[in-house]
């Protein structure tokens, strides 16, 4: 591997890894939304909203260009995946505890990998395996399970939380693959609208009308709507087209240790030392296939 295609690869690690770092922080604006009074279905709908509006503008501004209909039913496909993510997963926080949803939630890094081996008919690397094993080890720590008095299983919940992990793979999937030759704010934005067409089709136009501006909703829909569609879909965009799909959900394990570290600071949630070592062992699993890809390198070097 040369140096140039190697800093390439960190590059665009990077991108990926940042926007995993977005969703994180959504957990907790989410929580703070609900603290003051505001539904489920506000909270979806102001966010998609906000984040399209957003990327509309940016359109407009830096990416106009015509597409057909054919690329347009791809990408909101590719929107739909996200939306769903936050829909299932939203749903399966209602009748199992918050530790388990997660957990169930970062079942996507292997899901993820084992697409990618379906598609490419390609067993993964060796660095791959190794990694995600560390992350799974991770995320039942930083989740907060072991400890924990009482842990509540249902059926319902748990199946919304596998089926989240599900769309959370099939997003960063195809965001490496769908309509790459294209702008990433172009892209981002004809996903955007998949997400907006499913919330219009599940909550029925009359929710959006009851929303109003005025009651404090568009705070939280505007950094909702920022770190939940726009930059994330952005990010991905720019990074995922570029590195393998199993090396994204890998990087997508990001998310955890933020919504932790900003749970605590924002919420002032207690984080115990062993919620505190998954979060190490989370940053150490995305790490390592960087640091194998560099070993490599040197390797091929001397």
């Amino acid at each position: 591997m040369e140096e140039k295609q190697l800093y390439q690869l960190l590059k665009n690690s990077l991108y990926v890894f940042l926007g995993a770092c977005c969703f994180g922080i959504l957990s907790t604006v989410v929580k703070l939304a609900y603290s003051k009074g505001f539904k489920f279905q506000e909270v979806m709908i102001s966010q998609f909203f906000t984040g399209w509006l957003i990327l509309l503008v940016l359109m407009l501004v830096f990416a106009r260009r015509r597409i057909t209909l054919k690329q347009f039913g791809r990408l909101a496909c590719v929107g739909l995946c996200t939306c769903l993510t936050g829909v299932t997963y939203y749903l399966s926080l209602q009748s199992i505890p918050a530790s388990i949803a997660v957990v169930l939630l970062f079942q996507f890094t292997w899901m993820g990998v084992v697409i990618e081996a379906i598609v490419n008919r390609k067993i993964p690397s060796r660095a791959t395996l190794v990694s995600i094993i560390i992350l799974l080890v991770g995320t039942v720590l930083a989740g907060g399970i072991i400890g924990a008095e009482q842990l509540q299983l249902n059926l319902r919940g748990t199946l919304l939380g596998l089926a989240a992990a599900l769309m959370m793979a099939l997003f960063v999937f195809f965001s490496g693959r769908v309509e790459t030759q294209m702008s990433p704010i172009t892209r981002s934005f004809y996903m955007s609208c998949g997400g907006l067409i499913l919330l219009t089709v599940l909550f029925t136009p009359k929710v959006f009308l009851e929303v109003s501006p005025a009651n404090g909703l568009w705070i939280y829909g505007l950094i909702l709507g920022a770190f939940g569609v726009v930059l994330p879909v952005l990010l991905f965009a720019l990074g995922a087209p570029k590195i393998s799909t199993g090396l994204a959900t890998i990087l997508g394990a990001g998310e955890l240790p933020v919504a932790v570290i900003v749970s605590m600071l924002v919420l002032r949630e207690h984080v115990s030392m062993t919620q505190w070592i998954g979060v190490i062992i989370i940053l150490l699993g995305i790490a390592y296939p960087q640091i194998a890809a560099v070993r490599t390198k040197k390797a091929q070097a001397t």
